[in-house]
């Protein structure tokens, strides 16, 4: 070797030498500096170009010998080879060398991925070959890097003579007379995978380079089917090799089928083909089973010939594999065969329709599979979509094909039945101790989605079998004998069923006998909690789901109706049965029959009310329980009845408001006590005014006038009050006025000063609660119609944009520091412009200029609710001038005909330069499509248009536009847009002078 060969070999091993150390101390160093250090190391070293050669090296021999030991002085200090020296005759332990050699693979596959093979790339093919013959014998993780690396560099050397077949034709090389082809079949796993795109997570192939591989790749399937065929006949002494073997044999296979190459290929794979018969054969022996299910299943799913070739086998895989695991309890086996045999029937299910016998062993074996007693619902789940494709199926024949629809029912009747049962047994709750763990169904989160997965073949059956057929079997059995003991998990179960087709059987109109619904609603309310090992309120939800779904049948029970009313009132206590029983609380008080308005029943909706003050509930779920409890109050038919009831409906609210402010804030515990009761009680009253807005109510005036009666001066106290610093205080009791404004119509008319006043100056005096701007929206959209009220809304409006808060919005980021601040004022002033009459908005123009400046800086904010509100009422400006402009510009030009009109030049020159800015500044926005040039094009040419022809001298109607418009054009282009001011500004008005002064002998238009 000449000398410069020496030197470069001797670099080499330097740089193999540094690169084992760093590995050494990245993964075993005690000290975490040194740590650090040695991934940077090694992260720059990969990007160097030495790292092509260093790499390959590492994998074609092995590591230099290095002590476990904690020097690092070559590492920190790359210029030094005293590490490598010092190191040179120990051994390098056996656990290093393989993480020095898995690091150097992963070099390669990431340099292949990321920068293009430097040097010869057949080369570097050739030395990865010889590295995967190597590893053969595994780690099988570091063959699996290599292999990944190989298949990568042929990918991205697509344009180089045929890359693929060059490396088929030296596939030969990875034979190893020790582990015969195990190399080989790990290229042929990996290769297939960089075609499949969900599988390769690398984008930096371009298409056509990809599909130049894929053609490549595919055109040696046969090959490759004569390799597989090949190794799955080859006999071996070993038997737990041969399994081995026979896995990574089925493993390719799986990697081939799942990159279509059987759609490609064009021949046919049917029953006699021996690979098939391989993988049948492959699921006896145990360590081969779940990846000859996957070949299966992919199979089923691409090759549409299969489905039917694979009924046929049915009998073998029910009696010789799906039987003995099931006796066996052995959950993977029947799993991997639930997979399959639904994967099967959703892939022909007209096959299946037909009714054949190996269709009805298909159906029989996933039943068994379906109603297996597992401890979890995996099994069960993974054929909820078979059984809904089947049911779908029979229902399109229904519509589809009448004369077959008798004849399917007849035959799958039975079927629909028997998995009713299993059904109803797979969704069982598991022990009566329920864990609550997503705070909603106080069930298991894979019951619930499992539940939630079967709604739909619930209903599906419900439909093949008929409403009445299903309720007869949903209440057969012991259950519904309450003479006996009850088995409360199915009853449970049954309960969800019941519920979930409640539309259809609503449809169907077969009624049911609700008095077993009732009898288990009394047994639960008359129980104690706990009497059921914590599953109580469970069934609760359950049973108020099914009153909710059926609360319009119930109404027929009307000696019941208190009953149920007080079963629902207690399920709301706790948290599993809360949101079922409060809704179903609210459709029975929608529903109920005349016999709700008895005293009785009045008396309990009032008890319910008043004793929410010691339930704690959540507000939203005791907004609808007082919302319900008012929507009967008020549609009482004896009016004083009426009275009494709503007003016994708001007295917690008012007492608990008349001990805020008479308690004192030195208290805290108490203070916060009777807070949020007053809170509490406003967010109910709030909730009673709400229905007296509700056109199906129809409560009288003076009802309305009493009920303010009480709660305006309660608020007016509270308003006045040192309380109102409380921001949730603040916002509960802007809600209920808010609620009592929009239901009371004109009868707040009166108190509109004191409202206004009251909103206004809580707001100066708390300017982080926006609640107040929000409530004076309500009366602004309620009442600003009001023109006698002009002068209060304009003084309301300059409060609001007078507070250091309002004027504070000088930039985006303080924008995005109030979102809440923002969107409550853009919206007041939206509101203002829209709502008050003309008169009233034209005397807020100074007040309109300074919140249109606020909103154009709120729109740059990067908080989305702010700066959407802001850009609606920009918007909305912008809406009124396109709605307006043709009648600006009309009575523009009517001001300037006559004698007069010379006073009005500058006036009118001002209006019309800032109607033409504005109509420049929308062309660049996303208005243009409601303001542009185009729209002041059309103004003036329908200006002119309508202008009666004495008006204007002979030819000029068609000339004073263009002439207009070229001369505005002229001074923007040469402006740049600058609104017309300076010598643009100046030129407009001389031309509306000389319009003005060229009419001036017409006389007056007017």
């Amino acid at each position: 070797m000449d000398v410069a060969g020496a030197a470069a070999a001797a670099e080499l091993e330097q740089q193999r030498a540094k690169v084992a150390e760093a590995v050494r101390v990245l993964n075993h160093d005690a000290q975490s500096c040194n740590r650090v250090a040695a991934n940077q190391w090694l992260v720059q070293f990969q990007l160097s170009d030495a790292a092509w050669e260093v790499a390959t090296s590492l994998l074609l021999s092995p590591p230099p010998p290095l002590s476990p030991g904690p020097s690092t002085s070559g590492l920190l200090s790359p210029t030094s080879s005293s590490a490598a020296a010092a190191a040179s005759s120990l051994n390098f332990p056996a656990q290093l060398g393989f993480e020095v050699e898995f690091f150097a693979a992963q070099i390669l596959r990431r340099k292949v991925r990321l920068l293009p093979a430097a040097g010869d790339q057949g080369c570097l093919i050739n030395a990865l070959l010889l590295a995967a013959k190597r590893f053969s014998a595994g780690p099988h993780q570091l063959l699996t890097q290599i292999c990944l690396a190989l298949s990568g560099l042929v990918l991205r050397a697509v344009e180089h003579k045929k890359p693929v077949d060059q490396l088929f034709a030296s596939l030969h090389k990875l034979e190893s007379q020790e582990n015969e082809n195990v190399a080989v079949l790990e290229l042929l796993t990996v290769l297939p995978e960089e075609v499949v795109e969900d599988q390769n997570v690398d984008r930096s192939i371009d298409f056509t380079s990809r599909s130049q591989f894929t053609r490549e790749l595919l055109s040696h399937t046969p090959e490759v089917i004569e390799f597989l065929l090949q190794q799955s006949e080859d006999s071996m002494d070993d038997g737990n090799q041969l399994h081995v073997r026979n896995r990574k044999v089925l493993r390719c296979l799986l990697s081939w089928v799942s990159s279509g190459w059987l759609l490609l290929r064009g021949s046919s794979f049917n029953a006699p083909h021996p690979l098939l018969n391989f993988v049948f054969n492959s699921l006896q022996v145990p360590s081969s089973f779940d990846v000859a299910i996957e070949v299966l299943i992919e199979l089923v799913s691409r090759y549409e010939g299969l489905p039917q070739v694979l009924l046929y086998r049915i009998h073998y895989l029910k009696e010789v594999l799906l039987i003995p695991a099931v006796k066996s309890r052995d959950e993977k086996v029947i799993g991997g065969l639930a997979c399959l045999l639904a994967e099967v029937g959703q892939a022909a299910p007209a096959l299946i329709a037909e009714g054949s016998p190996e269709a009805l062993l298909l159906v029989d074996a996933l039943l068994s599979c379906t109603g297996y007693p597992s401890a979890g619902w995996d099994i069960a789940d993974s054929t909820v979509q078979f059984w809904c494709c089947l049911a779908n199926y029979l229902l399109g024949l229904d519509v589809n094909r009448e004369s077959n629809q008798k004849s399917a029912k007849d035959v799958f009747s039975p079927v629909f039945l028997a998995l009713l049962d299993a059904l109803l047994l797979s969704a069982q709750v598991n022990g009566p101790n329920v864990n609550n763990e997503n705070g909603r169904t106080g069930i298991p989160d894979d019951l619930f989605q499992f539940r939630t997965n079967l709604e739909e073949l619930l209903v599906d059956i419900c439909q093949i079998l008929g409403p009445s057929t299903f309720l007869q079997k949903i209440f057969c059995g012991i259950w519904a004998n309450t003479d006996v003991s009850i088995p409360w998990v199915e009853v449970e179960t049954r309960l969800f069923a019941l519920n979930t087709v409640a539309e259809i059987v609503l449809q169907d109109g077969h009624r049911f006998d609700f008095a077993v619904i009732l009898q288990l609603a009394t047994i639960l309310s008359n129980s104690a909690p706990d009497e059921f090992g914590g599953f109580t309120w469970l069934v609760y939800k359950s049973i108020a789901d099914v009153i909710g779904s059926y609360s319009k049948w119930i109404s027929s029970f009307q000696n019941n109706i208190g009953q149920l009313l007080l079963f629902c009132a207690s399920g709301i206590t706790e948290s599993i049965s809360s949101n079922a029983c409060s809704l179903a609380f609210r459709k029975l008080c929608e529903d109920a029959s005349a016999a709700i308005y008895e005293s009785s029943n009045l008396d309990i909706l009032i008890w319910i009310c008043e004793a929410l003050e010691k339930r704690h509930l959540p507000l939203e779920e005791e907004e609808e329980v007082v919302s319900a409890i008012a929507l009967v109050l008020s549609t009482v038919p004896d009016k004083e009845l009426k009275n009494n009831t709503l007003a016994r409906l708001l007295s917690s609210g008012c007492r608990a408001i008349e001990k805020l402010c008479s308690i004192s804030s030195t208290e805290p515990a108490a203070y916060i006590l009777a807070l949020n009761a007053a809170v509490r009680g406003l967010y109910r009253m709030g909730a009673v005014f709400s229905n007296l807005g509700n056109p199906s109510t129809d409560v009288e005036d003076d009802t309305i006038l009493s009920l303010l009666g009480v709660l305006w001066p309660l608020l007016d106290k509270l308003f006045r009050s040192v309380h109102m610093e409380s921001g949730s205080l603040s916002a509960a009791a802007c809600r209920s006025l808010s609620l009592a404004l929009k239901s009371s119509g004109d009868h707040f008319l009166l108190l509109l000063p004191t409202v206004l006043s009251s909103l206004s100056t809580n707001f100066l005096s708390f300017q982080n609660h926006e609640c107040y701007i929000r409530t004076a929206t309500v009366v602004i959209e309620e009442f600003g119609h009001r023109e006698e009220y002009g002068s209060l809304y304009i003084s309301t409006f300059e409060r609001f944009t007078s507070t250091a808060s309002v004027m504070a919005l000088s930039s985006s980021y303080i924008c995005d520091q109030e979102p809440d601040l923002v969107e409550a004022y853009t919206n007041f002033t939206s509101s203002f412009v829209r709502c008050c009459p003309k008169e009233v908005v034209a005397a807020s123009a100074s007040l309109l200029e300074l919140s249109l400046q606020k909103a154009a800086i709120c729109c740059t904010a990067m908080h989305r609710g702010a700066a959407l509100s802001a850009m609606s009422y920009m918007s909305f400006l912008i809406q009124v001038i396109a709605r307006c402009g043709e009648g600006l510009i009309s009575n523009l030009v009517y001001a300037l005909l006559g004698v007069s009109a010379m006073s009005r030049v500058h006036k009118s020159a001002t209006i019309l330069q800032q109607l033409a800015a504005v109509c420049s500044l929308c062309e660049r926005t996303t208005c243009k499509a409601l303001l542009c040039w185009e729209s002041l094009h059309a103004w003036l040419v329908s200006m002119v248009q309508t202008l009666p022809a004495e008006y204007l001298k002979k030819g000029e109607a068609e000339t004073l536009v263009p002439y207009y418009l070229t001369n505005k054009t002229s001074i923007s282009e040469e402006h740049d847009n600058g609104h017309m001011q300076g010598k643009g500004g100046r030129t407009l008005k001389r031309i509306i002078r000389d319009f003005a002064e060229t009419h001036r002998s017409i006389s007056n238009p007017s």
